[in-house]
């Protein structure tokens, strides 16, 4: 997952013909955060759905000020 900053990763996993996607903080104390998992279902593109990237921006965001 490019462009959300050094700590986000992604997995994306496929089965049975389905794509799901999980997107995780690490590199925040000790902890490691998930802050979005989805199944993605565009059947034309292999980019991330824009409402899920800003799904993902909001609560990276939040969880970065709560832990201030």
């Amino acid at each position: 997952m490019k462009g959300l900053g050094s700590g986000v990763f992604e997995i994306a996993v496929r089965h049975k013909k389905n794509a799901y996607r999980v997107v995780y903080a690490v590199q925040i104390d000790e902890d490691i955060w998930v802050i979005h998992a989805f199944q993605k279902k565009s059947k034309t593109s292999i980019a991330t759905p824009k409402q899920d990237i800003k799904v993902i921006r909001d609560r990276l965001k939040r969880l970065k000020e709560q832990l201030k």
